[in-house]
C-alpha cells in the first residue's frame, strides 16, 4: 500500500509543471495535448503495474482467508468449551442426585415421540377432524382453524398415551390445507394421517361416534375400539346441529362431553355460557381423561374459564 501511495505521488508531481506549484495554467491548445499525453501515459503506466503485479493482491486475499480461518476457528473452540463445561456440570448434578433420571437429548427425545405415535397407529384410540365443513369458512376462520389443529397435535405428541390422529375430507389442494403449511412448520411431516375421503367412507358406521354438543347421550368412557369424531368448525361459523344432523344423516352415534354432569354455569356479567369448544379444547379433555380416567381433571383442563362453567366441587 505504501509503495502504491509513493508511486502515485510521483505521478502526481510529474503532472506539475517547472517552477509551479499546483496545476499548471492554460497553456492553449499544445499545452492541452501534452498534459493529455501524461495523463494517458500515467494510467497505461499504471495498468501495467498491475498486471506485473498480481501477487499483491492474491497477498491480501489470503490473509483475509486466513483472518476468516481464525475467526471460525475460535467459534468452534468456544462450543466445543461451552459443550465440556455443560457436561462437566451434568455430571456433577448426576453426581449429586443419584436418584433422578438422566437428561436425554432432543434426538432421543424426538425418537420417543415418533415410536409413541407409531404405536398409537396400531393399537391407540383414533380421533378423526372431519374438515368436510370448511368450504365456507372466511381466511380468518381458516387461519384459527390451522392454529387449533397445530394445538391439538402438539398435545398429541406430547401425551404419554397419544392417540391416532386422521385429517378427514381434507384436500391437498384446499385452501385450509395451504393455510396448515404457512402457518405450522412441518406440517407435511406430522405423524398424522391426511385423507380426502369422509370420515363415514373410511371406517364401518358401527365403529363411528360423532361427538357433538348437541347429542343428548353423554359420553362416559372413551373405548379404543372406537372412532371418535370432532368437526372441524371455528366459532364463527358454528351453525346450530350442523355436526348433529350430519352424524344422523348416516344413521352414526352421537355424544357430547359431560359438561353439564360434572361443571355448573358461573355468573358473569355477560351472562355467558357455552359448551362449544374449539377442536384442541375438545382433544385436551379427551387426551387427559385417557391418561387420568378422572372427568373433572379432564374438564378442568379443556373447558377455559371465558365459557362460563365452573366445576361442581368448586362451588362446593
Amino acid at each position: 500500500m505504501d509503495c502504491k501511495l509513493e508511486r502515485s505521488a510521483q505521478r502526481t508531481e510529474s503532472l506539475v509543471w517547472p517552477g509551479q506549484e499546483g496545476f499548471p495554467e492554460d497553456r492553449g491548445e499544445d499545452g492541452l495535448s501534452e498534459s493529455f499525453q501524461l495523463l494517458q501515459m500515467d494510467v497505461g503506466y499504471e495498468h501495467q503495474e498491475e498486471e506485473a503485479c498480481p501477487a499483491n493482491s492474491a497477498t491480501w486475499s489470503s490473509k483475509n482467508v486466513q483472518r476468516k480461518q481464525r475467526h471460525w476457528e475460535r467459534i468452534v473452540s468456544s462450543k466445543k468449551s461451552k459443550r465440556k463445561q455443560e457436561k462437566e456440570r451434568r455430571k456433577v448434578k448426576r453426581a449429586e442426585h443419584p436418584g433422578t433420571c438422566p437428561q436425554h437429548s432432543k434426538r432421543f427425545l424426538k425418537a420417543l415421540t415418533k415410536e409413541r405415535l407409531l404405536e398409537a397407529k396400531h393399537s391407540g384410540p383414533r380421533l378423526c377432524v372431519d374438515l368436510s365443513m370448511t368450504h365456507h369458512m372466511s381466511k380468518k376462520e381458516l387461519s384459527r382453524l390451522a392454529g387449533q389443529i397445530r394445538r391439538l397435535y402438539g398435545s398429541n405428541k406430547k401425551a404419554s398415551r397419544p392417540f391416532w390422529i386422521c385429517l378427514t375430507g381434507f384436500s391437498t389442494d384446499s385452501p385450509l390445507y395451504e393455510e396448515c403449511l404457512r402457518m405450522n412448520d412441518g406440517f407435511s411431516a406430522y405423524l398424522l394421517d391426511v385423507t380426502e375421503e369422509d370420515c363415514f367412507s373410511l371406517f364401518p358406521l358401527e365403529t363411528l361416534v360423532y361427538l357433538t354438543p348437541d347429542s343428548e347421550q353423554a359420553l362416559e368412557d372413551i373405548d379404543q375400539n372406537t372412532v371418535y369424531i370432532i368437526g372441524g368448525l371455528v366459532d364463527e361459523s358454528i351453525q346450530k346441529k350442523v355436526t348433529f344432523q350430519k352424524a344422523r344423516d348416516y344413521s352414526v352415534k352421537t355424544a357430547r362431553l359431560p359438561i353439564q354432569e360434572y361443571m355448573v354455569r358461573r355468573q358473569n356479567e355477560k351472562n355467558y355460557h357455552s359448551e362449544v369448544l374449539a377442536i384442541n379444547q375438545v382433544f385436551d379433555i379427551l387426551s387427559t381423561y385417557f391418561e387420568t380416567h378422572s372427568w373433572p381433571e379432564a374438564l378442568k383442563k379443556g373447558v377455559s374459564p371465558g365459557k362460563g362453567y365452573i366445576l361442581r366441587n368448586a362451588v362446593e
